[in-house]
């Protein structure tokens, strides 16, 4: 059986901890559940404010209720800092729930990933700010 492999790999140089950032960015705006989940490991573990999520079966699922709740989507993520396999962010995203109200998200996100450049743990802090319409950003 082939291995996965997602690249860039560890080590993590700051060019290549910002590629693997943009990659998620991208990856997470395609608001796609299963091309999201390629990107973490089998097993991977998640920690998503106060949800634990493990494995690619239970991160779609997560995803595809996030996303049929979080409408009209849009994250911009921002390097913080990197070390071997690990790389830190910030993040803000901007959302509108079913009745119609705006948010925006700010949090931080700790990565670890398997030598093969898959995520194997995920760990997210998440606070949401209701905002105006006019007061979009992304």
């Amino acid at each position: 059986m082939e291995q996965e492999v997602k690249q860039p790999v560890p080590p993590f140089t700051l060019e290549t901890a910002k590629q693997k950032i943009q990659l998620a960015e991208d990856a997470w705006n395609s608001q796609d559940p299963v091309k999201v989940s390629k990107a973490y490991t089998a097993d991977s573990e998640w920690r998503n404010r106060s949800q634990f999520i493990n494995g690619r079966e239970e991160i779609q699922a997560f995803l595809t209720d996030k996303w049929e709740n979080e409408r009209q989507y849009k994250l911009k993520k921002e390097y913080w800092a990197h070390g071997y396999d690990r790389i830190a962010v910030r993040f803000e995203y901007e959302y509108q729930n079913k009745d119609g109200q705006w948010f925006r998200a700010h949090g931080n996100e700790n990565w670890e990933f398997d030598k093969n450049g898959l995520m194997k743990k995920r760990y997210a802090s998440i606070n949401d700010v209701a905002i105006l319409e006019g007061d979009r950003r992304l």
